[in-house]
């Protein structure tokens, strides 16, 4: 007498060997129906480059599964950590995976990891590739990679494999994986809206089940000043929310150790000379027009910020230096990730013109760029120095009014993020010889399609008929959907050895009209859809956009996030994940 496979409160088959009817009719009780896609089994987002499956065969998890790795300061908590999670998170698929479980096949007893190079450093250009293999006949399945990353991702490819209770693994199974793009990641934005550890851990957490691997901390701005600087405690004791709403040198080495762990890396970014205002409450004397209204006229022409929340570091004061330096001596202190992001974004020029200093020396000839020069030259030697490659956001070389000549930005220690104008400002960038990440706010930023959040406005007041879609519209409107930021090419319109310049990307979330609250829903799993476009593509082997195919595929990974404490809002309802094609545009022949 045979057990189905360990299942032994369900039911007893008394057949010897199990016919191939009674495996599957074992399986539909273990997982309960409907049953339908043979490519379910195989689920795993992002989508792997390459999956060989020739047969759908499935083996079960021994009750005694192990995985046996070489030791190694970040992936070993990582190994036990995905370990607990296969032994227990018995998830059932919401599309019961059609396979068959093999009746004499030895249950799966261990995942043996290799890894190559275990001495390689979490930084830009790690290499994550790595290959998996189950057989249909053996005990041990194979995880090799090329370095400690590329088996975390292996790793988290074989979690989302098992499914089910007794546990089940796709059996005769090869897959070689490996990113399209060196640079996956979000930005968060912690000024405007304050987020408590548990909340960015548990972002990176949900960060790495999608193989991204960048989590851009954009940590100050005009707003507040929440991180502690050691050599700088002013600049948060009086210019943050308030003692709880803090980051402290634990807590960043807290989130830091995670991410490694998690094969995320921190990449703090400290925007100056912008969006500064909230230095202000320690140091008065360094910030142009601080604590004044943002918008004293009628017209753009009297603006002093992109938005409520005033300040720009004053180039011309020596003391601006002094405190800057010490607050990015102390940042590549507390993190050990090679990029700085130094902002350098959104500078306005009523702002430095309300300065009297700054009105000085404009009068006698200088220009807005000329003192952005000034900043740059200033700040820019001392973070290379710190053995850190600078990140500015585009408007530092590509505004219109305020920017600085490119031989003020060497190309062997720079790199642009691009937000505007979509593929143009990717391809100015390029052209002119950068590095770049794309987080074109067209596609990539998640903020959007809330409204605008100033209040006083009287563009409310007349009645409407509701149909002026601009009415009450935040700047980058409409509501980036997954399928906007899946179908996106992030470099369209580039030449091979012009996409060769473009790193990678970020969604980004500007916390203008979020907080932890909504934080969960607002990245996933929109974030996933970026994910998936990064690692391996948004195209079939035809070439063909896959949008169409990967709703199914989201859909099923969105719950499965879910089950993992990751609060994704739905992309659609229940009824089409469980009638697949009778929610699609166009009915499939």
């Amino acid at each position: 007498m045979r057990i189905c496979e360990g299942k032994k409160s369900m039911f007893q088959a008394f057949v010897l060997p199990i016919p191939k009817f009674a495996i599957i009719v074992c399986l539909t009780l273990i997982f309960p129906p409907p049953a339908l896609s043979l490519k379910s089994a195989v689920n795993v987002w992002p989508k792997p480059r390459l999956v060989s499956w020739p047969r759908p065969l499935a083996k079960f998890l021994s009750a005694n599964f192990t995985i046996d790795s070489p030791y190694h300061q970040h992936l070993t908590p990582a190994v036990n950590r995905y370990l607990g999670l296969v032994r227990t998170e018995h998830y059932h698929p919401l599309i019961t995976p059609f396979v068959i479980v093999s009746a004499s096949a030895p249950p799966l007893q261990t995942l043996y990891i290799n890894v190559i190079d275990l001495t390689v450093p979490l930084q830009h250009g790690a290499n994550e590739t790595y290959s998996l293999s189950i057989s249909e006949a053996g005990e041990t399945a194979y995880l090799t990679a090329e370095t400690a990353w590329g088996a975390m991702r292996g790793l988290e490819t074989f979690s989302q494999l098992v499914w089910g209770n007794p546990p089940a693994v796709p059996a005769g199974l090869y897959i070689w994986d490996a990113p399209l793009f060196a640079h996956r990641g979000i930005m968060l934005d912690t000024s405007r809206n304050y987020y408590g550890v548990e909340d960015i851990l548990r972002t990176i957490e949900a960060m790495s089940a999608n193989k991204l691997n960048v989590f851009h901390w954009h940590i100050t701005d005009s707003h507040s000043f929440p991180l502690m600087v050691p050599s700088e405690p002013e600049l948060a004791a009086k210019g943050s929310y308030g003692p709880d709403m803090i980051y402290s040198p634990s807590d960043v080495a807290k989130i830091v150790q995670f991410g490694l762990e998690h094969g995320v890396r921190v990449l703090p970014e400290i925007d100056s000379p912008g969006h500064t205002g909230s230095w202000a409450e320690a140091y008065p004397e360094i910030v142009a027009c601080a604590n004044m209204f943002w918008l004293p006229g009628n017209n753009g022409a009297d603006q002093l910020a992109a938005e409520p929340g005033t300040g720009h570091l004053n180039p011309l004061n020596q003391k601006t230096y002094k405190v800057l330096e010490n607050v990015i001596r102390d940042a590549a202190n507390m993190f050990p990730e090679t990029f700085y992001h130094g902002g350098a974004d959104e500078i306005i020029p009523g702002c430095w013109k309300a300065d009297p200093t700054i009105q000085s020396f404009l009068s006698n000839g200088g220009t807005l760029s000329q003192l952005l020069e000034k900043f740059i030259n200033s700040t820019l030697p001392y973070i290379i120095s710190l053995n850190r490659t600078v990140v500015y956001w585009e408007d530092v070389l590509l505004n219109d009014v305020v920017k600085v000549d490119s031989s003020f930005l060497p190309r062997e220690h720079t790199i642009l993020q691009t937000w505007n104008n979509g593929s143009n400002n990717t391809k100015k960038i390029v052209e002119a010889g950068y590095r770049t990440i794309v987080s074109s706010s067209e596609f990539y930023y998640l903020d959007c399609g809330h409204g605008d959040f100033l209040g006083n406005d009287s563009r409310y007041d007349p009645q409407t008929t509701g149909q002026d879609s601009k009415a009450g519209a935040s700047w980058c409107d409409p509501f980036k959907t997954w399928q906007t930021i899946y179908n996106y090419d992030i470099t369209f319109g580039l030449s091979k050895d012009e996409a060769k310049l473009v790193i990678g990307g970020e969604v980004a979330l500007w916390s203008e009209q979020a907080d932890p609250t909504v934080l969960d829903g607002r990245l996933w799993p929109r974030t996933s859809a970026m994910a998936e476009t990064l690692w391996s593509g948004n195209r079939d082997e035809a070439g063909r956009k896959r949008s169409g195919e990967a709703t199914d595929r989201l859909n099923e990974w969105r719950y499965r996030m879910v089950s993992r404490g990751v609060k994704a809002e739905p992309i659609q309802p229940l009824w089409c994940i469980r009638n697949p094609g009778m929610c699609d545009a166009v009915q499939s022949f």
